[in-house]
Formats: structure tokens, sequence, C-alpha cells
């Protein structure tokens, strides 16, 4: 059999099935599964009006300057016992920390209810936990010809140290009490004479009784507590650049230093939206990398480090943004686990010898961030990596223009699908948030051009450290947007391109790879759904054209229709890129015509022992990407969508074998709507992950399913915040792990026979967590089940086979 088939998940049942039933009335929630629960999508589902919307608003309020300091000391006693943080604003009433010795014994009586405090913690971590080592050391060497390093280490432990952190706490405090957590690492550090200034925000409700849930302020770290400096700077939205400069002048003025730190603590959304989600003022948005750059500009600082405890912002856009600030950037290309970094050890370390190298310093962070993940966070992805930014800036933008004009020219020779499978097969972060982040050191090595080559190694020169968790691979320290989940955001990117003035070349490579892939999925008549393979109609999206000239029609139809919604999420609001193509019109046409997935090979051959097998041919079998299993459950009045699975085998032929066994993922035999999301390979290691829509003890959140070669039949991972459509498109920090007497609510699309998105409704009975979850394949009961492949092609586009019914 020809090896180029996708990887399928082991199926492992129990026969402890509870079946498929939905649960009381429709939720209102808008779609779990598909996110716009096939809206608009040509041929498919509609959607019917529904009271589902988008979070509710408040106006923006913009505060005065930042007030004089107000000295009130509050001990950690405040963070362990507080109910919650003040809705005034009035003083909270000083406590003593005159007593080191009454304040440590306070702190080490307290700290087994901190997570991750203790020194301690981290040597039983460090030992545990299987960490991947991309780097087994610093490497201290730097490139000929980058700048020298702006902050002037004095050594022999007499330089003064600032750490400002911009903390806005958002719901990863008011649901979790994260920044608490954090703030609770920083106090039971020996902090010797550095001073840890924190700018609080951005948050409802605060997990202790000293931050004020209605207005700014900002504090100073002590051993065992907080010092609050200004009591009130007003209710200012934490995604304004304005508010982070005026914060940073502050920190600068009241306390000078020689080495100045800053570190963001919040959700992270990489290259596209930043870093930011204020839950005070959602309509804010994030402030993305333009907006950082605004703000930092107008801080006037120039850091030692700027580090993200945020997601995803290890990005080759933000270090290239940063270098007028910083002299190296700490981040993750990943999203982070919510206990994010681990403060303590680092803290200490850094106290006792204010002249440590930044590189050592670096180093501590980031060994602390994935032992204690690999010990607290189960199956989480997690990377960290330092960046000289100093090389970075000397080595990468001409590595990079070569790069992206070699991407250019193989898609002007209509070497197209080359350039897409490696951007497939490159390792992509987030991926169930479809912002196309992906690793840019993996990408070179996919496309593997002499270009690529030599970008590679600026790169991994660049990145100076670099950890990863056990179970990631291919995460070299640095990512980039590259289109290919969706093209909505390409327009969006350019434009911040120009604000940070980074090079047009790699924007051209983006916008003419977008431009084709997005003439392909308009040559196959646009985004698609399952619906017509439902009623019993040849596939979705109908067959791409084998007509040059029609092609050519349709794309020009396309273009002088400015979008016209064809294509999901598209309008003529972002469709500038595609009037920068590699190739002419016809050009464009002819090759899709000459490679084009046929939709009419989807159709099965079926036995009699209720078995079905299908044959594509090897070369329509190059042309795909991904293969998933796509089930709905027909409870007599319409249908339940039961999600999507990677759960498929190949004859010794190469012919699919449709799973007709009428089973479908469960947790604890509870069917559960699954939605497949990511699978990664190394040789004989992988993993596939998916989420499942649930309500835990009444929150919406994403299950989220792995399943490995050391654990083939999966776990939950944890779970992790699903935000209402139009929220905010950053990536929440956080997978929370599951506990017994947690109450769960699986979630599910209901749709009518005529494919009509009806509503939410509970799936099954409510589940109280009580040991490990068992992750099973059970029977779905007794209704009938259509069973149908989505195929999705070069293009990204989708089809979908004909239904089987069992």
């Amino acid at each position: 059999m020809d090896q180029n088939r996708p990887r399928g998940r082991e199926k492992y049942t129990t026969g402890n099935s509870t079946g498929v039933h939905k649960r009381g009335d429709g939720l209102g929630t808008g779609p779990v599964g598909s996110s716009s629960g096939y809206a608009g999508k040509t041929g498919g589902f509609s959607q019917k009006a529904s009271g589902s919307s988008g979070g509710s608003f408040r106006a923006i309020k913009r505060g005065g300057g930042i007030s004089l300091p107000v000295l009130i000391i509050i001990g950690i006693l405040y963070f362990l016992f507080g109910r919650g943080g003040n809705s005034e604003t009035e003083a909270v009433a000083p406590t003593s920390t005159t007593s080191q010795s009454s304040s440590g014994s306070l702190l080490s009586g307290l700290l087994s209810t901190v997570t991750g405090g203790g020194s301690s913690m981290l040597s039983s971590a460090s030992s545990g936990g299987g960490v991947a080592t991309s780097y087994s050391r610093v490497d201290t060497s730097v490139a000929k010809g980058s700048r020298a390093k702006r902050t002037s280490i004095i050594g022999n432990g007499k330089d003064s140290v600032t750490i400002m952190v911009y903390m806005c706490g958002t719901d990863l405090e008011s649901q979790y009490g994260m920044a608490t957590n954090d703030l609770k690492e920083m106090a039971s550090a020996d902090l010797g004479n550095i001073n840890i200034i924190v700018y609080t925000g951005g948050c409802s409700r605060w997990q202790n009784s000293a931050i004020s849930n209605s207005t700014n302020q900002i504090y100073r770290v002590t051993k065992g507590g907080l010092e609050c400096l200004v009591k009130s700077d007003g209710a200012k939205a934490m995604t304004d650049p304005n508010t982070l400069s005026s914060f940073i002048k502050w920190a600068a003025k009241n306390y000078p230093a020689n080495r100045n730190e800053l570190i963001f603590w919040d959700h992270g959304g990489g290259s596209v939206s930043g870093y930011g989600y204020d839950e005070k003022f959602q309509r804010n948005g994030s402030m993305n990398l333009a907006s950082i750059n605004k703000a930092l500009k107008a801080g006037g600082v120039q850091f030692d480090f700027i580090g993200f405890d945020a997601c995803l912002m290890a990005t080759a856009e933000t270090a290239l943004m940063l270098n007028d600030y910083a002299d190296y950037m700490i981040a993750s290309e990943e999203t982070e686990p919510g206990i994010g970094w681990y403060y303590t050890n680092w803290l200490t370390k850094f106290a006792a010898n204010t002249s440590m190298p930044t590189l050592d310093i670096g180093k501590n962070i980031v060994d602390d961030f994935v032992a204690m993940c690999a010990q607290q966070c189960r199956g989480q992805q997690t990377t960290l990596s330092v960046i000289d930014l100093a090389e970075f800036a000397n080595t990468v933008p001409n590595t990079l223009s070569s790069f992206s004009k070699s991407l250019s020219t193989l898609i002007s020779n209509k070497e197209y699908q080359t350039v897409s499978d490696a951007r497939y097969t490159t390792r992509e972060f987030a991926s169930s948030s479809r912002i196309d982040q992906v690793d840019l050191v993996d990408l070179c090595k996919n496309v593997n051009t002499t270009e690529a080559q030599a970008l590679a190694k600026a790169l991994q020169s660049a990145v100076k450290y670099n950890k990863t968790s056990s179970n990631m691979t291919d995460a070299y320290g640095v990512s980039i947007y590259f289109p290919y989940q969706r093209a909505s955001y390409v327009d969006e990117i350019c434009d911040t391109y120009d604000d940070i003035g980074m090079d047009d070349d790699y924007a051209q490579a983006i916008r003419q790879f977008a431009n084709l892939e997005v003439s392909g999925q308009v040559a196959a008549g646009g985004s698609a759904s399952p619906v017509d393979s439902l009623l019993g109609m040849l596939g979705s999206g109908s067959a791409t054209s084998s007509s040059s000239d029609v092609i050519s029609g349709l794309l020009g139809s396309f273009l002088s229709n400015a979008g016209s919604g064809l294509i999901s999420g598209l309008s003529g609001r972002n469709v500038s890129f595609m009037n920068d193509r590699a190739l002419s019109l016809d050009d464009t046409a002819d090759y899709i015509a000459l490679n084009h997935f046929d939709v009419r090979n989807l159709t099965w051959t079926e036995y009699s022992d209720g078995s079905a097998t299908m044959t594509l041919p090897e070369e329509q079998w190059a042309l795909v990407h991904s293969l998933d299993l796509n089930m709905f459950y027909d409870d007599g009045n319409g249908y339940i969508d039961l999600g999507l699975d990677n759960m498929y085998d190949f004859t010794p032929d190469g012919d699919l074998i449709a799973a007709t066994d009428r089973t479908w993922v469960s947790i604890n035999g509870q069917p559960v709507a699954y939605y497949h999301v990511d699978t990664t390979e190394n040789g004989d290691s992988y993993s596939i992950t998916g989420r499942v829509p649930a309500l835990l003890n009444g929150k919406r959140v994403n299950l989220w399913l792995v399943f490995d070669n050391q654990n083939p039949h999966g776990y939950i991972a944890g779970a992790q915040t699903d935000y209402e459509e139009n929220e905010t498109i950053t990536v929440a920090k956080s997978l929370v792990q599951l506990t017994d007497g947690d109450k769960l609510d699986f979630l599910c699309d209901y749709y009518s026979y005529e494919g009509t998105y009806q509503d939410s409704y509970y799936l099954g009975k409510q589940m109280t967590v009580s040991g490990t979850p068992v992750i099973s394949n059970e029977d779905v009961g007794t209704g009938n089940v259509k069973l149908t492949y989505r195929f999705t092609d070069i293009y990204n586009q989708e089809y979908w086979s004909t239904a089987l019914e069992r």
C-alpha cells in the first residue's frame, strides 16, 4: 500500500455505553461544534435565528494620571484567606511586616495552599515529567555584526534591578485565581534588593481581599506580601497602549535601575492579535503588535529582557518589533498552561546575584516553567525560549527576505503544492483557534530550499535557549504567521507588518500563497458542509471543474463581487490580498484544473456484511491533507452532531474502510461530541488532540483529549475556557485540571432533517468526576446514524463523501 495516508486513532471499546440522547431545552449558546453551525456555506446547513450573541460590552472609562504612592503594607494573610477583591477603592487596613521572623513563619505555614509555592516543590518537579530538551545548554555566542547590548551590567552584585509586571488579571484571575497564585510565588521568593512593581487591572473579581476590582492599582512585591503604591489609577483598559506606557514611565521614575525587566501577564494571541484580554473593557480588543510598539516607544525605557507570561508570543514578528526596546525576549510559541511561569526560584536566584547574566536568568525561567508544567499539567504541550534580539535583528531580516522570495518563486513556478504541503506538515500552535501560527524553523526544514536552510540556521543561532515538554516536537523557539486555516487575517497582518516596519517580501509571499489557496476554494464552489451528503446528494462543495475556462470565470466573478460571501470569513473588507498574484488569472486557472480534488470519487462500495470501502487514485490521495469521520445520530426528530474523529483504517491495497460499527468517542461510557483538532508525528511517536464541548461546574469549556503512543486509549489533559464568538481572539492561558466532585455537562449541536441548525443541548446525563475518567469508543444506541468522511485538500477546501446510513 502507498504510504500517503493520514494516521488514524486507535480504537478502544469497553461495552459500557449509556447511548446518545439530548437533554433539556435548547441552551441558546450558538453552535458549540462548527463555529458557524455551517451557516452561509455553499449547499450547507443554515442557522436558525436564535438568542445567541457575543459577550456584553461596557463603555471605556479613561482615568487620570498615576497618583502619588499610598504606602499600605498588605500581608500574605490577605492573599490566602481573602474573600475576593474589594469592590470599593478605599485602602485595605495595613498589616505589619516589620518582624521578618513573624512574616517568614506565617508564609511557611501557609504555602501548602499555594499552587507551585515554595522552592522545595521545584526540586521534585525537576526530576520527573519527562522533559524533552531542545537545548542542553545556553548558547552564549553572538553573530558578527550584532549591535551591542543596551543594558550594561556593572557586576559583582552591584546592579540595581526593577522588574515591571503588567498584570491584566481577566478571567484567569476572576475564575481561577491564577494571578493571585503567581503573586504568591513572587512573594515567596527571597527578593533582596530587587524591586518587583506590579500594575493590576482588567479583572472583574480578584481572588484575594487586597487588589481592587474597580480601579487599576500599583503594588510592590515584598517578602511575604504586597505594598500598595498607588491606591487608585482609575478604571483604565489594560489593552490601551497609553495605560502600559504610563506604567512604564511611573515605574522607571520611582524605581530607577540600571537593569529593567518587563513581563506581560495575561492571555496572548500571537502575531495577529498580540497581547491581552481585559474582561472589563472587552470592546477595546487586544493590544496588537503595533500598539505594543507604540506603548514601548512612549515608555522610553530600554529593557534587559521583555517576557510574556502569556500564550503564543514567541513570534518572529514580536521579536523584530521588540528589538528597539530590549536585548532579549522570553516567550512561548505554544499556549501556556494555566499555572504559567513559576516565579519563586528564579527570582530568589536573581536577587542573590543582581549581576547574573541575562541568559542565565532566562534559562532559570525556562527550566522552572517547563519542569513545573511537567509535574502539574499532564499532557499539556509547553514551550519557552530565550531570543537574543540584537542578533535576531542582525541576521534574520535578510535571510527571511530571501526565504520569502524563494516561496514566491515556487508559487510562480507552479509549485504551490510544495509550499502547501510544507505548510500543512509544519508544527502549528493553537491550531483549534485557527490563528495560523507555525514554527518558522520547522517550516524552513519542510520547504528545504537553500534560502530556507540559511534562515533556519540564523533563527537557531538567535534562539539562545529553548526547552519544550516531552510531547512537543519540531518547536525550535520562534514562530511566524503563515495563512492556511483561514485567509481572513492576511490583510490585517500585512497592515501590522507595515506598522512595525517589517520587510514587505514576506508579506508578499503570504499574500500570494493565500491568493492561490482561496482561488482553489473558489473553483470548488466555496465553503462547504456535510449537509448534501446527509440529504443523499453527492458530496458537498461540488466537484472542482476540470475546465480552465470555467475556473477562470469563477475567479473573475469572485473578484468582481469582492468575495460575495462565497468563502467563510471573507468579504469586501478583507480580500485585498487577492490582488497580489504570483500567477496570472489564466495560469492560476490552469494550475487548479491540473491539481484539483475530484469529489466524484467519494463513493462507497458496500458489501453484504455491512462493511464498505472507498477507492481513490493515488494522485488524488496525494492532494489530501487530512481525513476525518463525521457522525450524525438520528434521534427521531433530527440529527445530533457527534463531531469529527480521525478514526479510520485502510485495506492492504490502500482503500478506505468505513467505520460502520456505530461506536463513538465516550467518557465513562457516555458518548460525547468530539472534534479532532491536530495530529503530530515524529517517527513512531505521535500525538492526537481533540476537544469536547462541555460545561465545567457551569462554565463553558472545551475538554482537551490527548491520544499518543504512550497513552493510545487517551486521557483528558484538562479544560480550557471557550469564549463566545467575537469576545476575544486571544487564546486562554489555561488548561484547568479536573478534580473529584467537578460537574460535567457535555454539549452538542442539533440539526433539523433539512440541515438547519436548531440549537445546542446537553448531551447525556450530568457527570460527577470521580477518579480518572475512561476514554473509549462505545455504541451510540438504537437510533440510526449517518456516516460521512471529510476530506481536506491542498487548498484547505473541504469535501464530504456520500453518507452511509447504519
